[in-house]
């Protein structure tokens, strides 16, 4: 009998909360354990195996120069390295301080910033190392990473859904928040994948897994300045906990004037 594939989970700079989401899938995670060996994963068991690995899965961003030399050691070791979660895959919300005077923060919420390492930037995975499957999401929806997963050990690619947070309220029966309560909501321009779980508690989508495939969200902007909100709370509301990624990123910029 051959030996089971290796699957090795790794933390960067986050909250640990898409690892947790991966272990909130209880029986699925035990059934996934009896196929393949954890052999690398800190949140559930001290066991550390050196690789290499079949599947890395990558929970975090890159904000230090460890964390540099530490992913590119992951990469090397890795048969097939997927991100998860927001961080990993967008910089995460400390990529807030990406347009910010990183140095002016240290000095403000350190009592000895001297001691900070940390890089002027908090970036994806991907802007330090080829990967090979993306799952968005803060926290990721643990469905999502254990289909990503067997996929990956199939030999086959991630077959994600790209459309957005709007469908998912459409197949909910979710009355529009938009329209009914005149709550400015990123649903539009977000990737689906969370089972729009703000706009079912009646709340609007802050986008927090990230642009759909084809997100557009130039058209959104006129529709949330009609709402009440100026070009700044537009841009805020781009730059939350994944914008970073290029397609938010870009256009919260030319609403702040910092795109030259």
């Amino acid at each position: 009998m051959s030996a089971r594939p290796k699957l090795a989970v790794f933390k960067f700079a986050s909250c640990d909360g898409c690892q947790v989401s991966l272990l909130n899938l209880e029986e699925q995670f035990l059934a996934l354990t009896e196929r393949v060996e954890v052999a690398f994963f800190l949140e559930v068991t001290s066991h550390v195996d050196p690789g290499p690995y079949d599947v890395a899965l990558v929970e975090g961003s890159i904000t230090t120069l460890h964390d540099v030399e530490r992913i590119r050691n992951v990469r090397e070791n890795a048969a097939t390295l997927i991100t998860i979660g927001a961080c990993a895959t967008s910089g995460g919300i400390q990529a807030l301080r990406n347009v910010a005077d990183v140095e002016a923060w240290k000095r403000h919420v350190y009592p000895n910033p001297e001691w900070i390492t940390a890089l002027a930037t908090s970036t994806p995975i991907s802007e330090h190392v080829k990967v090979d499957a993306e799952i968005q999401g803060c926290p990721v929806n643990g469905d999502q990473v254990l289909r990503v997963v067997l996929r990956a050990l199939l030999g086959t690619a991630s077959d994600l859904p790209g459309g957005s947070v709007c469908m998912e309220c459409k197949r909910r029966g979710n009355v529009c928040v938009v329209v009914a309560k005149g709550m400015p909501c990123l649903g539009p321009v977000t990737r689906a994948g969370c089972g729009a779980l703000c706009p079912a508690m009646g709340r609007d989508c802050y986008g927090c897994f990230g642009p759909s495939d084809d997100p557009n969200p130039d058209a959104l902007v006129e529709q949330l300045q009609a709402l009440g909100d100026s070009r700044r709370d537009v841009a805020l509301r781009l730059r939350g906990i994944a914008g970073w990624r290029p397609e938010f990123r870009a256009l919260a910029d030319r609403l702040e004037g910092r795109d030259g």
